[in-house]
């Protein structure tokens, strides 16, 4: 299974919306004790996917004592995956003061075969949170640009007073899914007539924008969201609470909805040493087409195969390595773990160069992680106790392990062909001989072959900056 990055944009469309309804923004002059007040009350959202309920949202805000506000916002999803069904919730608690800023907050993802949960506490302008998955704690400190705010359902603070269409303001906000911080800009479309199931309302439109993403949303007169949706084609409409639980059978659509469809004929060789892709991008949106095998000028991507020599340890191609981060263990490539580390010891020849350790490695992920769909973060830690796990759990295993043998390597993610349509999804590049070499081990490939189109590398905070690409890539093979 090669698809395991189609599902991760999934449901960080989701998330995107989620979130952006969440988002840790900065202090406005309007009175938001007052917006709180009136929003203290159970609202209801249906997520819509081609035109079925696959899933809701249930809102809940009330004063909690003096001077502190309590969010409980609860998703419940059921998306039907390669025709498996899988049930997944997302909760988010937090407690905020009369001004929306941010108190503490505790956030958990559950689904099948993935399990995590963060609790963090904020002081001043630092979050300290402690996150557990895999059966390990990771404990971490991030210091913000500015006080984190929450936003709840209601935002009555954009239209004190209606501002001018055009309008932009910038939210810095932190996300509790990947743990990190990032600006968005909000702006102010116009209102306008919006059909939503067979009736007219009259709504002020806002686009939000974050990493090249964009989702518009759609208010009432009080503030209230009454529509909201993602570049993923989700849509959250607000419903009754009769109507919002009503979940229908899972789409499988999902993964077709985001694949890249493509133009022209690959090479007619087996095996060609080189493809040239005609590549087109939204504007403003960081990319990582340059680099190791891959060569991007002006619209055009040459993909270069590498010559890779495991007999004597030699490869040819690339132009050094120099990425530091690929070498470290990171939040869910935990390559100092003793799990890991041990693990890595027990697979390797003790007699083995770098090489023969690069394949001793990607073979035994390989053959012993159950390739499966599931949803959750990609974490090293988590796949290697549950062996199950498609692409993005593959490329995390890996690199903690060997990392773990002081061998640098990242995550990269973008698109490979799969039948007709380019499939998002994830692999690994490890640097030798001062050149990246690909290599794909959710098909034991080494290297990887020229149909996988390296966009962005790095962990999951690097991988949603795809989610702005989601109906807007464009591929076509010209060589």
């Amino acid at each position: 299974m090669k698809l395991r990055l189609t599902i991760i944009l999934i449901w960080v469309g989701l998330i995107s919306l989620l979130i952006a309804r969440n988002a840790f923004i900065p202090k406005f002059d309007t009175d938001v004790a007052t917006v709180l007040a009136k929003a203290s009350e159970e609202s209801f959202y249906g997520i819509w996917f081609q035109d079925k309920r696959i899933g809701y949202v249930e809102n809940r805000i009330h004063e909690a004592g003096e001077g502190v506000f309590s969010l409980d916002q609860r998703a419940h999803l059921r998306l039907n995956i390669l025709k498996q069904t899988q049930q997944i919730e997302m909760n988010l608690k937090a407690n905020l003061d009369p001004r929306q800023r941010l108190q503490d907050f505790t956030f958990s993802f559950q689904s099948p075969f993935y399990s995590m949960e963060t609790r963090g506490t904020v002081e001043g302008e630092a979050i300290s949170f402690v996150t557990n998955t895999g059966g390990d704690q990771h404990r971490e400190t991030i210091v913000l640009p500015e006080v984190p705010f929450v936003s709840t359902n209601h935002r009555a603070y954009l239209l004190s007073p209606v501002p001018e269409p055009g309008r932009k303001i910038k939210l810095p906000f932190f996300d509790p899914l990947t743990l990190s911080s990032r600006d968005t800009i909000v702006a102010y479309v116009g209102k306008e007539k919006v059909l939503i199931k067979k009736r007219i309302y009259q709504l002020h439109h806002f686009e939000s924008h974050y990493s090249g993403v964009r989702i518009n949303f759609w208010l009432d007169e009080n503030g209230k969201v009454i529509k909201e949706e993602s570049p993923a084609g989700f849509v959250f409409l607000a419903e009754p609470e009769f109507k919002a639980r009503d979940i229908q059978d899972g789409e499988q659509g999902l993964l077709r909805a985001v694949a890249v469809p493509y133009s022209g004929h690959l090479p007619s060789a087996s095996n060609p040493m080189q493809i040239d892709y005609r590549i087109e991008v939204p504007s403003g949106v960081a990319l990582d087409l340059n680099g190791g095998r891959q060569q991007y000028e002006k619209g055009i991507l040459r993909i270069t195969h590498e010559k890779v020599n495991f007999e004597t340890g030699t490869s040819s191609g690339g132009e050094g390595c120099g990425d530091l981060t690929a070498a470290l263990p990171s939040r869910y490539v935990q390559s100092d773990h003793p799990a890991i580390t041990v693990l890595a010891q027990t697979i390797i020849s003790d007699n083995g160069d770098d090489f023969q350790k690069i394949k001793q490695l990607a073979s035994w992920v390989y053959a012993n992680i159950d390739k499966r769909p599931v949803i959750g973060l990609p974490d090293a830690l988590a796949t290697l106790h549950s062996r199950v796990g498609d692409c993005n759990e593959h490329a995390a295993l890996f690199a903690a392990l060997a990392r773990s043998l002081g061998i640098p390597t990242r995550v990269v993610a973008g698109v490979t062909l799969h039948q007709d349509r380019f499939y998002y999804h994830a692999w690994n590049e490890v640097c030798v001989d001062a050149n990246w070499i690909s290599l794909d081990t959710t098909k034991d490939q080494i290297p990887s072959d020229l149909t996988h189109i390296r966009l962005v590398s790095g962990d999951l905070e690097e991988q949603v900056r795809i989610g702005a690409l989601l109906g807007k890539l464009r591929i076509e093979i010209i060589q």
